[in-house]
């Protein structure tokens, strides 16, 4: 399966963040940011969706996704997957 134009980074992005989303919609509780986290992860699945996005754009909203669900351990390895999409369309300047 790819993505817009036969990536296959996008595809698994959006992958990434569609378990993320169904993990954040059934985990039981009082998460105080989970209305930011699914807003952030919706704007993420659109800016993969319409187009190759720009790296700093999407590390933007993994930090605001790390931030509103990062405490809660059940997400880690989602989160971990959406992060380890986010590398694969660049790393980090100075090679980090």
């Amino acid at each position: 399966m790819t993505g817009v134009d036969g990536d296959p980074r996008v595809a698994e992005l959006r992958g990434a963040v569609a378990r993320l989303r169904r993990q954040l919609a059934v985990l039981p509780g009082e998460l105080p940011d989970r209305a930011a986290a699914d807003e952030e992860l919706a704007a993420l699945d659109a800016m993969v969706s319409h187009g190759l996005p720009e790296v700093p754009r999407l590390r933007r909203s993994l930090l605001l996704i790390a931030g509103a669900v990062g405490s809660v351990s059940a997400l880690s390895p989602a989160l971990s997957e959406v992060r380890a999409g986010i590398d694969r369309f660049g790393s980090l300047p100075g090679g980090r």
